[in-house]
């Protein structure tokens, strides 16, 4: 796609997440928000007049066909991503997909075989490969820098009020678990990102606060990655007050450690000129923290993948993260779940 207007943006769902995807696509360079459809006339009125959005219906076909609409941004609860994705696929919009792309593997295999057939594209929502610090991370490993992989593991000690989850949020049906699903999974994406994908999962989860829950508020797993590293999660939303996200990866030949977007180790058996600077570098902090709030993120973190989307319409450089990539995340929680459900190790879909 190449063009010189505006690509037009349509939001469904108007919950608080569909106010960051707004702000960004606001902010974005050569995107426009066009129209905003949901269930609730109120909110989707308030959310279309707050953001200048000239169209609003509770009519998911009526914002679909429109043709001044090249994009649509899924912000609905999580297990309810797949079919308004799917008709917005298939009125030939490329798609958004707030994290996680959907609740099962299934489910998303789904949606990604109709995206495919369409020739449409899906840009899944994981703001944190977009943070300076990751993406530093990410060229090291690429460079070898590392040389083999000895231990890598992810941890997000959150904090989530019980008032939280009054809604749909840790139900089975809706938001598919607890706190893997839902929080950790950013990083158990950047994880296996960095990592690669585990081929062997053995995951515990529990209930230790939220006990009114239907998922977990507490999970731990031990990973083995296909070169022989081994890894370690452990997630909770159970925490007071919430630390910030942690990945940590160590190699032969060096170690690092991700606090949010923060670079806090960078040690390596052979310098190079460029590891000082790299140390001295401020934090990126742009996109906030969600380790005690999930609205203390700040919309940062989307524009920059709504700008990747629309750069890559545009002018066709490559796209940050697709939806393919995406899958992994969903099939390493799920294979969490599997694993606590049975006892026994499970290799991830």
């Amino acid at each position: 796609m190449t063009s010189s207007r505006d690509l037009g943006f349509g939001l469904i769902g108007s919950g608080m997440i569909a106010d960051f995807h707004a702000r960004a696509i606001a902010d974005a360079s050569g995107a426009k928000l066009v129209g905003v459809a949901g269930r609730n006339a109120t909110t989707v009125k308030a959310l279309a007049d707050k953001h200048g959005a000239a169209f609003h219906t509770t009519e998911l076909a009526a914002l679909v066909a429109r043709a001044d609409i090249d994009i649509v941004c899924i912000t609905t609860p999580s297990g309810a991503h797949l079919e308004p994705a799917v008709a917005a696929i298939a009125a030939g919009k490329h798609v958004v997909i707030e994290k996680p792309l959907e609740i099962t593997v299934e489910r998303v295999d789904t949606l990604l075989a109709a995206a495919a057939q369409a020739g449409v594209v899906v840009a899944p929502i994981f703001q944190a490969r977009f943070g300076a610090g990751a993406q530093c991370i990410k060229a090291a490993l690429d460079a070898g820098r590392l040389g083999r992989l000895v231990l890598a593991s992810a941890e997000v000690k959150w904090h989530r009020k019980p008032e939280y989850y009054q809604g749909w949020k840790g139900t089975l049906a809706l938001d598919g678990g607890g706190a893997t699903m839902n929080q950790a999974i950013h990083g158990l994406d950047l994880l296996q990102w960095f990592a690669g994908m585990p081929v062997d999962v053995s995951g515990r989860t529990t209930r230790r606060v939220h006990t009114g829950i239907e998922g977990e508020d507490t999970a731990v797993a031990a990973l083995r990655f296909a070169g022989g590293a081994l890894g370690t999660i452990a997630a909770t939303t159970a925490a007071y007050p919430g630390w910030a996200r942690r990945i940590e990866l160590c190699g032969e030949h060096g170690s690092i450690c991700l606090e949010d977007d923060t670079i806090t180790k960078w040690d390596f058996r052979t310098a190079r000129p460029e590891d000082d600077a790299i140390r001295r570098a401020a934090a990126d902090t742009a996109m906030g923290s969600g380790a005690s709030a999930p609205n203390a993120i700040s919309h940062q973190g989307h524009l920059r993948q709504i700008q990747d989307l629309v750069n890559h319409l545009r002018d066709g450089t490559p796209l940050g993260i697709n939806g393919p990539e995406a899958r992994n995340a969903v099939a390493l929680v799920r294979a969490v779940y599997e694993s606590a459900e049975s006892g026994r190790s499970v290799v991830p879909a």
